[in-house]
């Protein structure tokens, strides 16, 4: 039987190596005791070294005062803020029993004292504050045990402390040696915290462990890292001296090279480019102020080496200026007729934008020089907004540049980048302006109500200096530096919708709207456009193919629910390549074009007549229907008009009355506004309902359930008021709507009918969904004068 000695619960199992009898503390009790307390502000104090710190409080002074009139003890503790007049709350709890060594009065009223930090103690509670502070303490022993762990940890500690000495070379010889003769744990993590540079919370974090192993543990892992910081900052600091050094030894040996050049005869050799950007310089034709500026970067390039960074941006940057076209510019065409011919070749109908267009160019004929209009084409997807801009350039014989803003956030995309920054580039203007070659393009911004802000810029602030007349005549791009003339160019910008313009950049633009197409006019613009130009694009232009316009209606009403005409193209577009595949199986090749067909003879050629009960078998069934319109109209069901960015939209509105307590219920996705519309119908019909036929009490004991359906569809505007209060009355009134009718209009509290807008887009939306009447605000008549006879 082994006898094992009974141990203390709290003693480590491999136990004590070496025990000596513990320092005297201070205390005859070594317990409680009340104190002078002086706080320090990031400076901590360990016990085991002698430390000066600079005293000028009031408080700190009579403290010290204090202290040298009866034991010279005092407490020290760490502030946690850099307050004058600290708080409770604002020092740390540990801190040091320190004995004064020496004060001395300096002349401004300070004092320096020179303290022993003696035990580690922690604050109990603060007995007095004024005019010294004093704080009743409890001391913390010094543990004397070394186990055969901390003996360990205590080794591993002096080793990363002599790598902590190397890599810091102010450090004290004396505070190494120290550190090396140090027997116990407490004091070897005392004069190590002391000496290495890590933050006071740190350093209070290690006077407040109270047993030994976990504090030299948790000090050598931050010996550890602070050693791994100093190495990597070495090894940095060296790799930047051999930079250095490299780029050094490269330029004398480039001006050696460059010497040697000289005594062979070969002094003209243009090394870094710059005598050949000088030629292009001279050749070009630019302004005298630009032509200065690349002058003086042209002499910075010369002086620099080959191999030099700053050589490469100065290259770039003066090739930049080279390319760039300041005065070279394509001459107008000024007839109005020939204008007009190409305009109406290229689009049907279009009257407002067409005769702006001809406007400019009368204007051009009577003044040379002419700040450029800048017009805005707002209008929905697929009515030509970015082709007509193509054909403005043609008809003005001028180059066309288009650059779509949509999703643009970085301002830097307009402006450009600094050339400093490594692959700076002008912004898209000033690229588009390079790539077209003229001062005076038809310049096309496309989409811009979908440019976006974000923390790098707002692209829409930086494209006021482009769009307004007053001030692009010197467009600043950050990467050019030098002022650029936009004053030529003719801005043309396209939007789906006016209300995601920015006000300050909509105030500069002039606003043409492009209003959907009735299907009078989609059958024209299919007939006279889409179909030859599909024809050519699948190289059927050689046969004779006919659309009629039963077959062509089929496909508006059957296959197409739009304003444009983009996906009418896309189902003309796909019947053709049906019919192209049917043409080759007959034998029709490219190798054959050059005959009528391939047997020869005109009375082979190959026809189609495309007809409506033809079309499903090229498209399939049809994906929309034309009777989306309830023949059997029921109560509380009504027709309202909406407009969208997509053009105008039917908008069916459904009301119910419920057994309940006077509520009222809103399904659909509804917007804010429209919420705000349906409280306001509902108080409408509750001030009037005497002269609506309704009783005083019609909503005591029912609530009222107004439903908008396609709830996945987000839905929002005033122009329901009216189709709110119709359907509320028919559900109240249990009596449904005449049918075939619709309509539009914004009521208020008062009855009043207010006008809305997107009329002609509403118009033709009841007129694709077969609607006999709408029913529209008075103010709203003038805008019927626009619409196309046959809609109206």
């Amino acid at each position: 039987m082994r006898l094992v000695n009974r141990q203390d619960k709290n003693q480590k199992p491999d136990g004590p190596r070496r025990l000596k009898p513990q320092r005297q503390s201070p205390f005859k009790d070594s317990g409680q005791r009340e104190l002078p307390l002086v706080p320090l502000k990031g400076l901590v104090i360990f016990p085991n070294t002698v430390v000066p710190f600079f005293a000028g409080r009031e408080s700190s002074v009579a403290a010290v005062d204090e202290a040298m009139s009866s034991d010279r003890l005092l407490f020290l503790a760490c502030q946690k803020t850099e307050t004058e007049e600290p708080e409770e709350e604002d020092i740390h709890p540990y801190g040091t029993l320190s004995r004064i060594m020496q004060v001395i009065k300096l002349p401004d009223g300070n004092i320096r004292v020179l303290v022993e930090g003696l035990e580690r103690g922690v604050i109990l509670k603060y007995t007095k504050k004024k005019p010294a502070c004093r704080v009743q303490v409890v001391l913390i022993p010094d543990l004397k045990e070394v186990t055969t762990t901390t003996s360990a940890l205590m080794q591993i500690l002096q080793v990363a402390f002599q790598r902590y000495a190397k890599y810091h070379k102010k450090l004290p010889q004396e505070s190494a040696a120290a550190v090396d003769r140090a027997e116990f744990p407490d004091k070897l993590a005392d004069l190590i915290a002391t000496h290495i540079n890590i933050k006071p919370e740190t350093k209070v974090e290690l006077l407040s462990i109270k047993e030994p192993a976990e504090r030299l543990e948790r000090l050598s892992v931050i010996l550890e890292a602070e050693n791994e910081v100093a190495a990597l900052q070495g090894k940095i600091n060296s790799e930047v001296k051999k930079r250095l050094e490299k780029g050094q030894k490269e330029y004398f040996l480039n001006e050696q090279i460059r010497e040697i050049h000289k005594e062979l005869g070969r002094g003209d050799d243009d090394v870094n480019g710059a005598r050949e950007l000088e030629a292009k310089l001279q050749e070009k034709p630019m302004p005298e102020e630009i032509r200065e500026k690349a002058q003086k970067e042209l002499k910075r390039l010369s002086r620099l080496a080959a191999m030099s960074p700053e050589s490469g941006v100065l290259r770039t940057y003066l090739e930049w200026i080279c390319d760039l076209p300041w005065m070279e510019k394509s001459e107008d065409r000024k007839d109005i007729d020939e204008a007009e011919i190409i305009l109406n070749e290229d689009h049907y109908d279009l009257k407002k934008a067409k005769e702006r267009i001809l406007d400019f160019i009368a204007v051009h004929q009577l003044k040379d020089r002419m700040k450029g209009p800048i017009l805005c084409f707002v209008g929905p997807p697929g009515t030509g907004k970015t082709s007509l801009g193509r054909s403005v350039a043609r008809a003005l014989g001028r180059e066309f540049v288009r650059i779509s803003l949509g999703g643009v956030r970085d301002e830097a995309e307009i402006r450009g980048h600094r050339k400093t920054y490594v692959g700076a580039l002008p912004g898209k203007i000033i690229q588009a302006l390079k790539r077209v070659g003229t001062v005076n393009p038809v310049f096309l911004l496309d989409e811009i109500d979908k440019i976006n802000s974000d923390f790098r810029g707002d692209p829409a602030s930086a494209l006021l200096e482009v769009l307004d007349p007053e001030q692009n005549f010197a467009f600043a791009d950050h990467y050019m530096e030098v002022p650029y003339d936009l004053s030529r160019v003719m801005f043309i910008t396209t939007a789906n919708s006016m209300h995601n313009i920015p006000h300050p950049l909509r105030d500069r633009m002039e606003i043409i709207e492009i209003n959907g197409y009735s299907d009078f006019e989609k059958v024209q613009i299919a007939r006279e456009f889409i179909i030859p130009k599909q024809l050519m694009e699948n190289g059927l232009d050689w046969a004779d193919i006919k659309f009629h316009k039963n077959g062509i209606m089929k496909i508006i009403h059957g296959y197409t629910m739009e304003s444009g005409v983009r996906n009418l193209e896309r189902e003309i577009a796909a019947i053709i390549r049906k019919i192209a595949r049917k043409a080759v199986k007959q034998g029709y090749t490219s190798d054959s074009l050059q005959k009528t067909a391939p047997e020869g003879g005109p009375e082979n050629q190959f026809t189609c007549v495309v007809t409506a009960g033809a079309v499903p078998k090229y498209l399939g069934a049809e994906k929309f229907q034309e009777n989306k319109v309830l023949s059997d109209m029921r109560p509380g069901l009504a027709y309202g008009l909406a407009w969208t960015e997509l053009g105008g939209a039917l908008l069916t509105v459904e009301a119910a009355p419920l057994a309940g307590s006077g509520q009222l219920i809103l399904t659909g996705n509804l917007g804010d506004v429209m919420k705000e519309s349906a409280k306001i119908a509902l108080s409408f019909i509750r001030t009037y309902y005497n002269r609506l036929g309704l009783h005083a009490d019609f909503m005591k004991d029912r609530d009222l359930h107004i439903h908008v359906p396609e709830g996945a569809i987000p839905k929002d505007g005033p122009s329901a008021g009216i189709t709110l209060v119709t359907a509320l009355l028919s559900a109240l009134a249990g009596a449904p709507m005449l049918p075939g009718i619709a309509m539009t209009g914004e009521i208020t509290l008062t009855g009043r009918l207010l006008p809305v807008g997107g009329i002609k887009e509403k118009m033709l939306a009841a007129f694709r969904n077969k609607l006999k009447t709408v029913i529209l605000p008075a103010d709203n008549r003038k805008d019927t004068e626009e619409l196309p006879a046959e809609v109206l």
